[in-house]
């Protein structure tokens, strides 16, 4: 084990950002504003950014290979697109850092089988047969846990439904200082903020969107043009009733408070100011004002998409060096976790 005095203590991590999506496609709006917008907005306030498209977790569930290549591509496009500027952050694949598989077995060595069965995500996921889900997906939090503590990050952007594997990662860390006696992995925190961090179905706002519902109609796609968009607002279920003057009155109406957090993200307001500038409005006025604004958002973020996806080769070359600039740090920090468990690591 490490002497004490080789191992960081808490007031020598630097603040470091971590986040990753995962690329099994269809990025939807909900991405862009729940994440996307968010990472690209993080580099201009001075912490490090680190982002990652998270193949190993996509193949918890089976992937067709060429699928998921496109796919991260996709992904990673996403991101470009959206702002996130690959010479200010580092952006790859999971899979070319083999520091998160690796961790992850050993974080998988700390965790309980308690703390596991407590995951409703994978309850969600692998429904009434849980007995044919993979161990790969009862094991995702221990990776996601890997993700984050190979940076020794400190801060994570989550949505609401990935607030419990946060939990579970500080757990995880909590308990590996206490059983080694060291003050080795920083108490991440979590970074849940902005009008629109649960973007709702267009069509039911009681449900998130999602690119799996089956109705095309609920979600804008990062790839839908602007026509698309367009239309999938002027369609979006709302009520008869005018927009109240406070927020109070969008209580009971999750489709009316739907739309005016979407449009408060794409404008950078708060949903206050949207029912400030907009009380009184019937939705036939108050949607083509969305309408126009999400155009005039998006279009050009799906343009900027496909030009990406010409170069393939442009892409894979982007995130072989963002994988480079990560090995670079998490493999320092990989090091130390094995001399503080004990591995002999006499070959490197």
């Amino acid at each position: 084990m490490s002497e004490p005095s080789a191992v960081q203590t808490p007031q020598a991590f630097s603040p470091r950002i971590f986040s990753g999506i995962q690329p099994s496609g269809g990025l939807t709006l909900g991405n862009y504003l729940g994440a996307l917008k968010r990472f690209a907005e993080k580099q201009d306030e001075g912490t490090q950014t680190i982002y990652c498209l998270v193949d190993m977790h996509a193949i918890t569930v089976w992937q067709d290979p060429a699928k998921l290549r496109q796919q991260t591509r996709e992904g990673a496009a996403a991101f470009i697109a959206s702002g996130v500027d690959p010479a200010r952050s580092i952006l790859f694949n999971q899979s070319q850092v083999s520091a998160h598989a690796e961790l992850a077995w050993i974080f998988n060595c700390v965790a309980r089988l308690g703390w596991m069965n407590r995951m409703t995500q994978f309850k969600d996921k692998a429904g009434k047969n849980a007995e044919a889900a993979s161990l790969g997906l009862y094991a995702y939090p221990a990776l996601m846990a890997a993700d984050i503590m190979a940076y020794h990050a400190t801060h994570v952007p989550v949505g609401e439904d990935q607030k419990q594997h946060l939990e579970l990662t500080r757990d995880i860390a909590i308990k590996f200082n206490h059983d080694y006696g060291v003050e080795f992995f920083p108490i991440v925190e979590p970074m849940i903020e902005g009008a629109a961090t649960r973007v709702m179905s267009l069509r039911d706002g009681t449900k998130k969107m999602s690119k799996s519902d089956p109705s095309d109609q609920s979600r804008i796609n990062l790839t839908d043009d602007a026509d698309a968009i367009a239309t999938k607002i002027r369609k979006a279920k709302t009520d008869a009733e005018p927009l109240p003057d406070t927020l109070d009155g969008l209580k009971d109406r999750p489709e009316a408070r739907n739309l005016v957090n979407i449009y408060a993200a794409l404008a950078g307001m708060s949903a206050a100011e949207v029912i400030v500038e907009n009380a009184g409005s019937l939705f036939g006025t108050f949607k083509p004002k969305l309408a126009e604004l999400a155009v005039s958002v998006m279009a050009p973020i799906t343009t900027e998409m496909n030009r990406l996806m010409q170069d393939p080769a442009e892409i894979d070359r982007i995130l072989g060096a963002g994988a480079d600039r990560a090995e670079a740090i998490a493999r320092p920090i990989l090091d130390q976790v094995y001399d503080i468990t004990g591995m002999i690591r006499s070959r490197r």
